[in-house]
């Protein structure tokens, strides 16, 4: 039999499960997750307490759509990329469970919806927000950036930071200072957290030929730089205090949380200096995950409190 009429036989025993489970594959719902923890809090602080009903679901669902669009068109155009890296390589437009066709009408239509849902149920500033988050993922860093710079995901991560601005526009119509620090946090915080994850996946990179910082500078450098990026996501959190008048819980939660992510980036480059040590990437990744996670959480609940 041959390659091709196996490779057919192959995809018509595709499942409408495995079809479905595909597309959610397509929109990274992992990652998505962590950029609806930034929205949700930030529409809080907007409000001074409770936002309304309607600006929550449209900030969640359209994000949701939003994010996941972007996520597929990088799947699309970066599935070269992921049938080299072992890590991507069961993603489901390398196994074929979806053809780039399906992708491409998945990922515009959920670009076309999100657009729509944030602009009539919330506003059209949000929408806009949306529109220009998924431009620049999908143009500026996965076709201008990922594959020619070590600061990739520097710029890049700037995709990441606009759920904030979204959250905020949905309720307010406009974007403040307060939204604009949360932004800058996000967006120094990006660098800490993913350069650990490129330290881990090396090989990958290397053989994918993609440019990231762990594979151009060394782990030393890699080292120093989230070291650099840990402080100055600590101060973006300081600012906030006084900009949005930030109480107690917020207060106490971000310089604890802040000298715990400090520290152990200083923890990382130590062990990067030492030349056969462990070099424990994936702490530090895991540790900011919590650390956005925990200063976002009380960006939540601190405007709902007495003090």
């Amino acid at each position: 039999m041959s390659t091709a009429s196996s490779l057919t036989q192959s995809r018509t025993r595709i499942s409408p499960r495995e079809k479905f489970g595909a597309y959610v594959a397509l929109t990274k719902p992992r990652v998505i997750e962590l950029l609806l923890v930034t929205a949700l809090p930030t529409m809080v602080l907007a409000a001074g307490g409770l936002p309304p009903l309607s600006a929550v679901v449209a900030t969640l669902v359209g994000g949701f759509m939003s994010a996941g669009s972007a996520n597929a068109f990088n799947m699309i155009i970066d599935r070269d990329i992921d049938r080299v890296m072992e890590r991507t390589k069961r993603r489901p437009l390398v196994t074929g469970t979806l053809s780039v066709v399906e992708a491409h009408v998945f990922a515009w239509a959920l670009a076309v919806a999100s657009t729509l849902v944030l602009g009539f149920m919330a506003n059209w500033v949000a929408a806009s927000f949306s529109v220009a988050a998924i431009f620049f993922y999908v143009v500026i860093y996965s076709l201008v950036l990922k594959r020619r710079t070590e600061q990739n995901i520097v710029w890049g991560g700037i995709a990441g930071c606009f759920p904030v601005v979204i959250g905020w526009s949905a309720v307010t119509g406009s974007v403040d200072w307060p939204a604009w620090i949360l932004f800058l946090l996000v967006f120094l915080w990006t660098p800490a957290h993913y350069w650990p994850l490129s330290m881990k996946y090396r090989a990958d990179y290397t053989a994918a030929n993609v440019p990231m910082l762990a594979v151009v500078r060394g782990k030393r450098v890699v080292g120093l730089q989230v070291i650099l990026y840990a402080w100055a996501s600590f101060a973006s959190t300081m600012l906030l205090i006084p900009v949005a008048g930030m109480g107690l819980l917020y207060s106490a939660i971000a310089v604890v949380a802040g000298a715990w992510f400090v520290a152990e980036s200083h923890m990382l480059y130590n062990r990067a200096l030492r030349e056969h040590a462990e070099i424990k990437a994936m702490r530090v990744f895991h540790a900011s995950n919590l650390y956005l996670t925990l200063i976002f959480v009380s960006v939540g609940i601190d405007p709902l409190l007495p003090f």
